[in-house]
C-alpha cells in the first residue's frame, strides 16, 4: 500500500519526532514513569505548544489521519503521556456532543491545562460495547451517576470525567462530572498498569452530572469514539513494532557469537524478515482503519479488522525482539521489554485480537456471498 503524508501531516510527524526523541531515552523514561504522575507535564506543555492536544476538536482542521501520526511517534519513544485518553478521546466528544457551553473548556484542554478522562469501560467489558450498568438518575433538572468504571484510563489525573450511563428511558448516554477532590461523591483507586500507564477505578455514588449536550441517547457517538480510539492504539502500536524491529536488527548487526555476529545466520534473519512481514501487515491494517475513519466510515468492523492485525503482529513482534535479545531483553534497564509490554497492553485494550476475531465471525452473515 502507497500512503504519502501531505506536508502539513510530515511536518507533525518531524515535530512530533523530535520533540518526543530529545525527550526520551531508556534512562529517562524509566525515571519519568517511575515519578508519581507516571508522565512529565513539562513534556505535556511542549505537546500543547505543538497544538498535538486539540487535534480532532475540529475535523475541518485536523482528523484521524494526524492522529495517527502522532500516536505512531509516540509509540515509538513510548512516550508515556496520556495524548489519546487524557485529552484527544474524551475531547472528541465534547467537541461533538457538547453544548457550546461545554466546549469552552476545549481550549484550556488543548493548551494542556485541563484534563479529561473518558469513563466508558467496567468490569466485564472484554470488548468494546455501549450498553453499560451505570445508571443516570433525574431529579428535577438535575442528574447523579451511580455506577463503577474500571479500568478509566488517565483517570487517576482527570480534572473532569466525560461518563457513559444508562438513561431512564432507554439508551446510553453521556455526562460531565467533576472530577476536583472536593466530590465526595467520587471514589477513585488509582492503580499503575504493567507498561507504565496509569488509571484508575471510578465509583460514583450519586455523584452529579452534566449532560453532554442534551439527555438523549449518545450509543452512536460511543461507538464512533470506541472505533477512533482502536485506531488510534493501533496507530501507537505500529509506531512500538517498528522501533522493537529496529533494536533487533541493530542487536543481530553487533553482538558476537562462534567470532561472527548474529545476523550471519540465516535462520536468525529469516525470523526478522518475517518480523518486518508482520510489521508491514500491522501498518496496512493501521492505515485503512485511520483511512476510513478519516472518510467517515465509523463502523465498527473496521476497527476489529485491524485489532485483529495489529494483536497478532504485535506478539510476534515483542515475542521475537525478546527471543533474539536473549536473557538481555527481559530486563528492565534494556528498551525492548518496554516494547513488548505496551505491545502487550494494547492488544488487551478494547478487546483482544480473539475477541475481535470473534466480533467478526458474528457478523459474517451480514456480507452477501460471492458466487462465481
Amino acid at each position: 500500500m502507497d500512503f504519502q503524508l501531505t506536508d502539513e501531516q510530515g511536518l507533525l510527524r518531524d515535530t512530533t519526532r523530535d520533540l518526543l526523541s530529545r525527550t526520551y531515552d531508556p534512562e529517562s523514561r524509566i525515571k519519568v514513569i517511575g515519578s508519581d504522575l507516571g508522565w512529565s507535564r513539562e513534556v505535556w506543555s511542549q505537546l500543547a505548544d505543538t497544538g498535538i492536544l486539540g487535534l480532532g476538536f475540529d475535523p475541518e482542521e485536523a482528523g484521524q489521519i494526524e492522529i495517527m501520526v502522532v500516536l505512531a511517534e509516540a509509540g515509538r519513544r513510548l512516550a508515556p503521556e496520556p495524548i489519546l485518553h487524557a485529552a484527544l478521546a474524551p475531547g472528541a466528544l465534547i467537541a461533538e456532543q457538547g453544548t457550546d457551553a461545554q466546549k469552552e473548556q476545549l481550549d484550556d484542554v488543548a493548551a494542556g491545562q485541563r484534563l479529561l478522562a473518558f469513563a466508558h469501560l467496567e468490569p466485564g467489558h472484554r470488548k468494546p460495547t455501549t450498553a453499560v450498568t451505570t445508571r443516570a438518575v433525574r431529579q428535577g433538572d438535575s442528574w447523579t451517576l451511580t455506577g463503577r468504571k474500571n479500568p478509566v484510563l488517565a483517570g487517576d489525573c482527570a480534572d473532569a470525567l466525560v461518563v457513559s450511563a444508562a438513561l431512564p428511558d432507554g439508551g446510553t448516554g453521556l455526562f460531565l462530572v467533576d472530577g476536583g477532590s472536593e466530590n465526595t461523591s467520587i471514589a477513585r483507586h488509582r492503580f499503575r498498569t504493567f507498561d507504565g500507564q496509569r488509571g484508575a477505578q471510578v465509583d460514583l455514588d450519586g455523584a452529579a452530572a452534566e449532560p453532554l449536550g442534551d439527555a438523549v441517547d449518545a450509543s452512536g457517538a460511543i461507538s464512533g469514539a470506541l472505533v477512533r480510539i482502536q485506531s488510534a492504539l493501533c496507530a501507537e502500536a505500529v509506531g512500538a513494532m517498528e522501533e522493537a524491529l529496529r533494536l533487533t536488527t541493530d542487536y543481530l548487526k553487533s553482538r558476537k557469537q562462534f567470532g561472527v555476529t548474529l545476523n550471519k545466520f540465516q535462520a536468525l534473519t529469516q525470523r526478522a524478515a518475517d518480523m518486518y512481514v508482520s510489521l508491514e501487515m500491522a501498518r496496512s491494517m493501521s492505515l485503512y482503519a485511520a483511512m476510513s475513519i478519516a472518510d467517515g466510515n465509523l463502523d465498527p468492523l473496521i476497527a476489529s479488522r485491524a485489532k485483529v492485525q495489529i494483536g497478532r503482529s504485535g506478539r510476534h513482534i515483542a515475542q521475537e525482539s525478546i527471543q533474539m535479545h536473549g536473557g538481555i531483553g527481559v530486563t528492565a534497564e534494556y528498551p525492548v521489554s518496554h516494547y513488548a509490554a505496551r505491545l502487550t497492553a494494547i492488544e488487551h485494550t478494547l478487546g483482544t485480537s480473539g475477541d475481535h476475531m470473534h466480533n467478526l465471525i458474528d457478523h459474517l452473515g451480514e456480507y452477501d456471498l460471492a458466487r462465481l
